[in-house]
């Protein structure tokens, strides 16, 4: 029994790393006529292809068919899938992971297609830098679509419902058939001479051979060449042409176009009103900072004139004199009150005062006050002076105060 023995899904997936290994068929066309076509509930197609010698199972996954097909398969049906052929583990079969699927009559104009579309691509003609932006204003709009048809009138009802006041230019282009390419190139290049805002460059929706004056170089190149901006509204919304690729903005339909180009009147009336209003407050605001600091100066130039100066000094003196003039009748106030008080005071020590209180002074012959009882002896004249008047006395005796005891009558004992 050999060593290396290996599962069966070991052998799938090895096969399956070989498949997706090699080049060819990681991207690979095949023709061949369509054969037990399903289309699942999940939204897959399962499918064959075959031809007189042979037939490969494939698969379209419904993630794929948004871009990748645009028409309904039917049995017996010949076409060309893009696609890569790879092993599903589980059965370990191999089968077609369809991409892209075209009628066999349109292969040759797909491949074509998909030539320009590389070459045109690894020129940098849709890198993002060289686009540019779709004026939000726009108040001319060029259009290059055929006179007739759904496109155009699509285009005028939405610019005349969104804002009646936008002017759309025509140029009646050819946008099927043999001289379409130049009947567009055409239209691209007059209008963009002619300065209007920006331009819509489209048709309705057909099959590829119908849309095809779109994938023509010399339309792309005068899309790419265009100073305007172009918005390209060609065919449906699973249609995607060159034209589509290399435009500033590609919009699904020709009514998406006009929206696109034209802004809604009532918006913009809106906006303007909120701007007119923003204006308003600013002006108003700055008015009054204006007056505000007109006032500021006038008032400090009136400061600064000689006139108010002598006003304001004279004010100044003025209130001098009037506090210099209440600080002194405050100050007499006070005086006289305090010179009352003194006047009360010596009043109240004023012997008359006390004479009147029934007090009263005594004075010798000379006339000094006598302030004791040593300053007198018995026989001495006296002066006594009370309230109203002074009696004359002579001291028969003198006692010391609290004592009782006499100190002298005046007469000697015995007498």
């Amino acid at each position: 029994m050999a060593k290396n023995v290996y599962s069966v899904a070991q052998v799938n997936r090895y096969i399956k790393n070989m498949f997706t290994q090699d080049f060819m068929l990681a991207r690979i066309y095949v023709k061949g006529e369509v054969s037990n076509c399903k289309y699942h509930t999940s939204g897959h197609i399962y499918f064959s292809l075959k031809d007189e010698s042979g037939a490969i199972a494939c698969v379209m996954f419904a993630g794929d068919r948004v871009k990748g097909l645009h028409f309904r398969m039917q049995e017996g049906q010949k076409v060309i899938v893009l696609g890569a052929v790879s092993v599903y583990e589980r059965d370990g079969r191999y089968q077609l992971y369809a991409k892209e699927i075209v009628p066999d009559g349109e292969g040759d104009l797909y491949l074509r297609y998909e030539r320009l579309k590389k070459e045109l691509e690894e020129m940098g003609m849709f890198a993002p830098e060289f686009k540019q932006p779709i004026p939000l204003y726009s108040r001319k709009i060029g259009v290059v679509t055929a006179p007739t048809g759904a496109a155009v009138r699509d285009i005028m009802n939405i610019t005349r419902r969104r804002n009646p006041f936008v002017q759309l230019i025509l140029y009646p282009a050819l946008v099927q058939g043999e001289n379409a390419a130049d009947s567009i190139v055409q239209g691209i290049r007059t209008l963009d001479e002619y300065g209007v805002d920006v331009m819509i460059v489209g048709r309705g929706g057909g099959s590829i051979e119908d849309l095809w004056a779109f994938n023509e170089e010399k339309v792309a190149r005068a899309i790419f060449e265009c100073r305007t901006p172009v918005i390209s509204a060609v065919g449906h919304e699973t249609d995607t042409t060159i034209a589509d690729l290399v435009s500033d903005r590609r919009a699904p339909t020709p009514s998406a176009a006009a929206e696109l180009a034209v802004v809604e009147y009532r918006q913009l009336m809106s906006g303007l009103e909120l701007y007119r209003n923003q204006l308003a407050d600013r002006v108003e605001q700055k008015i009054l900072q204006c007056r505000q600091k007109a006032e500021f100066l006038r008032l400090r130039l009136q400061q600064a004139s000689p006139e108010y100066q002598l006003r304001e000094k004279k004010q100044h003196a003025a209130d001098l004199e009037d506090r210099l003039r209440r600080t002194m009748e405050q100050k007499l106030i006070e005086r006289k009150h305090t010179a009352a008080l003194y006047a009360e005071r010596l009043d109240g020590m004023s012997p008359l005062k006390k004479l009147q209180q029934g007090y009263s002074y005594i004075e010798d012959e000379t006339g000094r006050a006598l302030t004791g009882i040593s300053q007198t002896a018995p026989g001495k004249m006296l002066k006594i002076h009370l309230a109203d008047g002074v009696v004359a006395a002579k001291t028969t005796a003198v006692y010391a105060s609290g004592s009782g005891r006499k100190e002298s009558d005046g007469r000697e004992d015995g007498r």
